[in-house]
């Protein structure tokens, strides 16, 4: 991968870049950030970089062998760690590692819930196991098969367990010769604070609107630039965020029809004692309930409604550019948002949280959402 495929982060290129060519390598490298900033596109670029023999002072050449070899992710001395749930395949990340090649080479922005939509599990369990940093040791103990660096790429290095962290303390102290570390987190402060004692870390921030707007209308024309800008706002920062929008359009706009109707519904049953929207109400609960997509998709309303409530109570203070909703749910906003204050925001959130927290343990649906649907007229009748 080349530094020019990754959208934005140029100061980031560049720090990684001055490193290299003034011989200022750390072995062992945390890149941080949110999700969907480029993290992992940053570390495979920064990997070939490294390893090109012919690099220039932006980027690898992209056409010697090594490079060759980088870009279909099979350079012999670059190897990757990745969370795996055990299973038929193996147990160690080798035997996965050609679903995981293919997973970057179509594009290095993804998540956990892609990764298991790619392994085809619906268990959300995945580490990276302690049999894997026998791998690890034996992998970089290997002599190199040229005279670049043999290179360490770990993916959501925070889903390490404790005993393989810790088996790999000792050789990120003292590593072989030309060895370097990337290590990739969204959430640094779940790792073992000897193993971020032990690394440089790499902060890539969240990308501008701008970057990711432009990035959109390049990659999805058919967005259109207005709405391309739309989805880069309300991404806050996440190109991946923009992506998932762009392609859920048409389901998020069941997730607010749905929003409005339980919101509207307990609004009247609370406020004007209206019969037929409490039956409504009730309907709801059972088709939410019954949905064929199943407890993911439940649990994804549920935090499409918590987002929700949270822009609606920022809406209350008039800053625009702390909104991140599209054009309908502002139009909403404007009327509902006087409804969610001080005294039920927080209790609401409460709600919401427990409810995704009941489905997720596969409590009866029919019964929270119907419970929840009563919460919601107390609560909204404030």
């Amino acid at each position: 991968m080349l530094f020019r495929e990754i959208i934005g982060q140029e100061d980031v290129k560049r720090q990684l870049r001055q490193g290299v060519r003034e011989g200022r390598i750390a072995h062992a490298q945390l890149l941080t950030g949110q999700m969907g900033v480029g993290k992992l596109g940053l570390a495979l670029a920064y990997a070939q970089y490294v390893n090109c023999p012919h690099r220039t002072e932006e980027d690898a050449c992209g056409q010697c062998t090594s490079c060759l070899q980088y870009q279909k992710l099979q350079h012999p001395d670059l190897h990757f760690a990745f969370p795996i749930v055990k299973g038929d395949r193996g147990d160690v990340c080798d035997d996965y590692l050609d679903t995981f090649r293919s997973m970057v080479l179509d594009g290095p922005y993804f998540n956990m819930d892609d990764w298991y939509n790619r392994l085809g599990v619906e268990t959300k369990q995945a580490m990276i196991y302690e049999k894997e940093s026998g791998e690890i040791l034996r992998k970089l103990s290997l002599k190199s098969f040229g005279d670049g660096y043999k290179i360490m790429v770990i993916w959501q290095a925070e889903k390490m367990n404790v005993s393989c962290a810790n088996k790999l303390l000792k050789l990120l102290e003292e590593p072989p010769h030309k060895t370097l570390f990337l290590l990739v987190t969204e959430h640094p402060e779940q790792m073992l604070a000897t193993i971020l004692s032990r690394t440089q870390e790499i902060r890539v921030p969240r990308l501008s609107e701008e970057t990711i707007s432009s990035a959109l209308v390049t990659q999805r024309p058919e967005i259109g630039e207005q709405s391309a800008k739309d989805l880069a706002h309300i991404a806050n920062g996440s190109f991946l965020a923009a992506l998932k929008l762009a392609d859920m359009s048409d389901e998020n706009q069941g997730y607010f029809d749905d929003f409005v109707a339980l919101m509207r519904n307990a609004w009247l049953v609370g406020q004007k004692k209206d019969y037929a929207a409490l039956l409504e109400l009730k309907k709801w609960s059972l088709s939410m309930a019954d949905a064929k997509e199943g407890r993911e998709k439940q649990k994804a309303f549920l935090q499409y409604v918590q987002k929700q409530i949270r822009e609606n109570y920022i809406y209350n203070y008039h800053c625009p550019e702390m909104n991140y909703q599209t054009e309908a749910e502002r139009q909403f906003s404007s009327k509902f948002a006087p409804f969610i204050h001080e005294g039920n925001v927080e209790r609401m959130m409460e709600e919401l949280g427990k409810a995704e927290q009941q489905i997720s343990q596969n409590g009866n649906a029919k019964i929270i959402f119907f419970d929840l649907c009563l919460q919601m007229i107390v609560m909204v009748k404030k």
